[in-house]
């Protein structure tokens, strides 16, 4: 028997439950037009371009930081290129690009986030004049967040796809996606405790909770306690209640 819940088709059989989604993401070349910018972004206000701030080191932060949103340099990459200019201003301008807390949120980079939008375009960089790449097309799924710049968050999801993302599209309600098939969902963290319900690999469900190596999660009306091992949308020594 299959049902619909929070847009997700859910079939179940006796104690078992599986949870069946559509694909995470598509090309936006291939597939319909983009979704309209001006249906999510209408109050996107620019943002001012650091090459033409006059700040000590600016043209340096700003080649970097476009390496950086092309994938062209990691990180370290570009500390390690940026090193060789000796002004201090040079080097705390340069770790505002890709801080270990974001310089607009002053929250953990990386972190985990949600996609709030049924649609949404993925750019090449952090502004509305740069091509969209992807347009994601699953509400709830989970999302990493890897940079920020002005109201744009640089994101990829479990297959390493992403790009630039405006902020009002993103949730930080947490979200996981199971990784393996038909992952086993326990009464308790334990792998002796009784087999729940049975997930789908591509499933999504809310995140709840999670220990050392167990996760609680809940979708479509269903709980229960899964490894980390066959989830993505968690760090390896994340712990919260």
């Amino acid at each position: 028997m299959s049902i619909r819940l929070g847009g997700i088709s859910v079939s179940v059989a006796c104690l078992a439950g599986m949870i069946w989604v559509a694909a995470d993401h598509v090309r936006a070349s291939d597939h319909a037009p983009a979704l309209p910018d001006s249906a999510v972004m209408a109050d996107v206000t620019p943002i001012p371009d650091p090459a033409v701030t006059g700040a000590p080191g600016a043209a340096v932060v700003a080649a970097q930081a476009a390496r950086l949103q092309q994938g062209q340099a990691t990180p370290s990459e570009a500390v390690i290129e940026a090193s060789a200019d000796p002004t201090l201003d040079t080097m705390v301008e340069l770790a505002a690009v890709r801080p270990e807390k974001g310089s607009v949120t002053n929250l953990p980079v990386p972190r985990y986030v949600s996609l709030k939008a049924s649609e949404a375009n993925v750019r090449r960089g952090p502004s509305l004049s740069h091509r969209i790449d992807w347009v994601f097309r699953h509400r709830d799924m989970p999302l990493r967040v890897t940079a920020e710049f002005g109201h744009w968050r640089r994101v990829e999801d479990r297959d390493g796809v992403g790009g630039w993302l405006h902020y009002s599209l993103i949730s930080g309600v947490r979200t996981v996606v199971f990784t393996a098939d038909k992952a086993e969902l326990h009464g308790s963290p334990d792998d002796a405790s009784g087999v729940l319900a049975f997930a789908e690999q591509g499933a999504i469900a809310r995140l709840d909770q999670c220990q050392t190596d167990w996760c609680e999660v809940t979708g479509a009306g269903q709980d229960g306690w899964v490894r980390k091992t066959e989830i993505w949308g968690v760090d390896a020594r994340e712990r919260f209640e």
